[in-house]
């Protein structure tokens, strides 16, 4: 085998051809793999400059769309050196031989000559020529494609046949010279000067436009031009030539002399509206008198009304939407007969009096186009709230700019107030709470599940991005005891998750909906494949809870079943659409899909289309085509129309409150306190049982003082571990990102600040341990860049109060305290987070820190987290805290209670639960 040989990559090409020519291509490799579409249109495309080698193309998860154009343009110039293509079956094969066949005639400087019209259809004389059958009908798309892509009308090809087999398609012909011919029409200059003159002028590489003098009009053209121009003296009178046959409103041939000749009325009618468009589709350059140019679209004006009718469903979403259409010319109204009749003739000037109007006839027919769709039925309420209606029916926010649209929209005043009821999630029908809830919900938070269970019933996904601290949790439990309560619900239910907050997900359904049966899939021992399948059968788990990381791992075990509904939460970890966690998870399958995140997405381009992608599949197209339509006008441009187009368009789907929002305050109370569980790696819990056995060991050798002393030095050296093995281990610091990865907890506590800080907030961590505050402010520097001061018990009292005063003032967002140090006397409420990484003993103390925010002229809601390892002394300790402190707070306000436990107490405080 040759090194070109082992170089050399066959493609084995699926091609499908739909009704209207296109074409959607998709490739295995030699070894039968599937080629992902993005590579396969970079080899496809590798000589194709005009689609930037296939960063243009359309794709989407399984194949590359192409149209007949583009698939021909792929097989005439250079292949790819190392790749080679074939057909996947015998009629794949059969395909890619007549497009190689077409593509060879398409680009023969002859190729009109072969072209014949024939009841509508191009045709080629196939045996002259050596081409098939099916050759001959890719050859009819491509014509069919070019001519659609032009304002040209395919009736106008036999008229316009002769010229083409003349000159070839307009355009296409690369000439080097520094002028371009175009024609110029004056209009008449007095008032009894009645003629028009059209004629040929040479236009500058600065614009300038130069005719002949007078007396040369009848010279030969190479005599009448500039010196500096004489060389070019055939190729301008080729260009002439060619466009001079394309004249419709008078026969002329101005052979070797430049083109001035007078016009009639008439004459110039025919020109504007037949000749005009036909040069405009095919690139000529045509010079207007200045007040003709100034014409624009906007003389022309089309108004809608949309109102319901209740002939296709009774009310509500699925109710037909009745459009009432208006037209005016000019300001004057003209009837939708008049209005069909300039569409059918696809006139681009039309001449109303002694006045001259310029419309796109591109336009008028797709305004014509939306007339039947709307008169044919075929939107409802539901498409019209949900933006599934095209862009020129979208009502969008007003716009100072554009006061006198083309396509003016408005609604019925009943209509309106429906939508806007639906788009603002007031007054949405009652789920009703389920009995099973074990929880009082908020009336917003009532709201927010009434609005998951709405957009379940209409199918649509929905994106709760509530603040952090307002309960998504319970809002996402609640609407899942009503899913499962149905008698129609026989599927599970999938979180997926983080693995930080896996821990909480498992103790607020236990806490919330204990009827609810919870299967976690996560650890080296969890089902897969037909054992998975099999345990679902068997146990039928209402929840299945996992992480982001199994989850893409298992993405053919969990891509097996089709969920009652799929939940993200923290859903911005799929906002790199290109990874393959993010693929793999879009890629699921379920009845319903949701997002929660706490963080605001409007501003995150890439990340809204991916989380969109996911709960409501296909709804802002290929991500190509988002950024085209926003991303680009919104990022490069700064658009504000766009950007109202797209808050329209994600509306529906998305419920974000703050806490900030004033109908929210009053529900809210001033200080909400939970517990952030977070599970030990594998090396912690390896780590945590081998101590724990050392320890018991050594406490049954011990009695009296020296037993209490080892339990208080056991108890700090185990919450050491749970917060990093690093810390237990006295070992130095590595990089940030290796950190996180040995402890969840510290993944968990970095990543929350930062969305903190990201939300525009300010938070407090309080930790024991110098270590650990120095562990959290070098990951918030490494992996966020966030300089975060830490106040310890060293710290000068000026530079202390530098801090305090610098935090308060809004200058940096995260602020890490010493428990001792930075637990009393400071006025800290600028924050509304205070973070305890580490759990003491005494509550009083914990009570105290958070009193740093949560003191007179705190104006705003605070949400403490108090970090817990689950499974580990720190659970176990929140647990006695909780019930010591139902009895009375004065037996818990030291951590003296701790060594006074009973030897039943502390065997079951050391032992471990994974």
């Amino acid at each position: 085998m040759t090194k070109t040989d082992a170089l050399n990559l066959l493609f084995q090409l699926a091609i499908d051809r739909n009704e209207a020519g296109g074409y959607k291509v998709s490739a295995t490799d030699a070894s039968g793999r599937t080629v992902p579409p993005d590579r396969l249109s970079s080899f496809l495309y590798f000589n194709n400059e005009q689609a930037l080698y296939g960063l243009l193309s359309v794709t989407d998860e399984n194949a590359v769309h192409l149209k007949t154009n583009d698939f021909l343009q792929l097989f005439t110039g250079k292949t790819h050196p190392f790749a080679s293509f074939s057909g996947r079956t015998s009629d794949d094969e059969a395909h890619l031989a007549a497009l190689q066949e077409a593509a060879k005639v398409w680009n023969e400087p002859d190729f009109w000559q072969h072209a014949e019209l024939d009841a509508g259809m191009i045709r080629f004389d196939e045996e002259k020529i050596g081409i098939s059958a099916l050759s001959s009908m890719i050859l009819h798309d491509a014509i069919r494609e070019k001519i659609e892509a032009s304002a040209i009308r395919f009736e106008q090809l036999p008229a316009l046949l002769p010229h083409l087999r003349k000159f070839g398609w307009p355009g296409e012909t690369v000439t080097n010279m520094p002028v371009r011919v175009a024609f110029r029409l004056t209009e008449p200059d007095a008032e009894t000067d009645t003629e028009w003159l059209l004629e040929t002028v040479v236009v500058s590489e600065r614009g300038a436009h130069w005719t002949p003098a007078v007396r040369k009009l009848n010279a030969d053209m190479a005599d009448a031009l500039p010196a500096k121009w004489k060389e070019f003296a055939d190729e301008i009178r080729e260009k002439q030539s060619e466009m001079a046959s394309f004249l419709r409103s008078v026969e002329i041939d101005p052979g070797n002399r430049f083109l001035s000749m007078p016009m009639s009325d008439p004459e110039v009618r025919m020109f504007i509206q037949e000749d005009l468009p036909v040069f405009q589709s095919f690139g000529y350059s045509v010079i207007l008198p200045a007040w003709l140019k100034s014409v624009t679209e906007s003389k022309m004006r089309v108004r809608t009304n949309a109102s319901v009718q209740s002939y296709r469903s009774a009310a509500g979403l699925d109710e037909v939407l009745s459009f009432d259409w208006n037209f005016s010319l000019a300001g004057k109204d003209i009837d939708q007969d008049s209005f069909r009749k300039l569409v059918d003739e696809n006139r681009e000037y039309i001449r109303s009096g002694d006045e001259w109007f310029h419309i796109d006839p591109l336009w008028l027919k797709r305004i014509r186009e939306l007339m039947e769709q709307a008169d044919a039925g075929e939107w409802t309420v539901k498409d019209l709230l949900f933006q599934e209606i095209p862009e020129e029916i979208v009502p969008v926010e007003d716009d100072d700019e554009a006061d006198d649209p083309l396509l003016a929209f408005s609604m019925q005043q009943s209509l309106r107030e429906y939508v806007d009821m639906v788009a603002n999630k007031h007054g949405l029908p009652d789920a009703g709470v389920p009995a099973a809830l074990k929880a009082e919900l908020r009336p917003y938070q009532i709201e927010g599940y009434n609005w998951l269970v709405f957009m379940r019933e209409y199918r649509f996904g929905a994106c709760l991005a509530d603040d952090m601290g307002l309960g998504k949790t319970v809002q996402l439990i609640s609407y899942l005891l009503n899913v499962h309560a149905r008698p129609e619900t026989d599927a599970p239910s999938l979180i997926i998750c983080p693995t930080s907050v896996l821990g909480n997900w498992q103790k607020e359904i236990e806490r919330f909906a204990p009827s609810l049966i919870v299967h976690t899939h996560y650890g080296p021992s969890r089902a897969k494949d037909e054992e998975f399948d099999r345990l679902v059968a068997e146990r039928k788990p209402d929840v299945i809870l996992t992480t982001y990381g199994t989850a893409t791992q298992d993405d053919e075990t969990l891509g097996g079943t089709v969920f009652a509904s799929i939940t993200l939460d923290e859903a911005q970890n799929i906002k790199n659409m290109q990874t393959k966690q993010s693929r793999a998870i879009r890629k699921l399958h379920g009845d319903h899909q949701i997002a929660l995140t706490g963080t605001p997405i409007e501003n995150r381009l890439s990340e809204l289309w991916a989380i969109f992608d996911f709960i409501h599949k296909g709804y802002f197209g290929s991500f190509r085509t988002f950024t085209d339509q926003f991303i680009i006008p919104i990022e490069r441009d700064d658009s504000e129309l766009e950007k109202r187009k797209l808050r329209a368009k994600i509306r529906p789907f998305l419920l974000r409150r703050t806490k900030n929002d004033p109908d929210l305050q009053l529900n809210l109370p001033k200080k909400l306190e939970q517990n952030e569980y977070c599970p030990l790696t594998t090396e912690q819990a390896a780590l945590y049982e081998s101590f724990i056995e050392d320890t018991k060991f050594k406490l049954d050798t011990l009695t009296g003082f020296e037993r209490k002393g080892l339990i208080l030095k056991m108890l700090s050296r185990l919450k050491q571990l749970c917060n990093h093995p690093s810390l237990f281990l006295k070992e130095p610091h590595a990089p940030a990102d290796q950190m996180l990865e040995r402890s969840v907890k510290l993944n968990r506590i970095v990543s929350m600040a930062a969305d903190i800080a990201a939300n525009g907030e300010q938070c407090l961590i309080f930790t024991q341990y110098i270590g650990m505050g120095q562990l959290i402010r070098q990951c918030l520097s490494e992996l966020h860049d966030i300089d975060v001061p830490f106040l310890s018990g060293s710290m000068p009292k000026g530079q202390r109060d530098h801090l305090v005063e610098a935090f308060q003032a809004g200058e940096f967002p995260i602020f890490i305290l010493s428990l001792k140090a930075g637990g009393t006397g400071l006025n800290l409420t600028g924050a509304n987070h205070v973070l305890h990484a580490d759990r003491w003993w005494n509550p009083a103390v914990e009570n105290q820190a958070t009193d740093r925010a949560y003191r007179i002229g705190q104006t705003k809601f605070v949400h403490v987290h108090k970090f817990v390892t689950v499974g580990t002394i720190e659970e176990k300790i929140d647990k006695m805290l909780e019930e010591k402190a139902a009895l009375s707070a004065d037996l818990i306000q030291s951590s003296q209670w701790l060594t006074e436990l009973s030897d039943r107490e502390l065997d079951d405080l050391l032992s471990f639960e994974r």
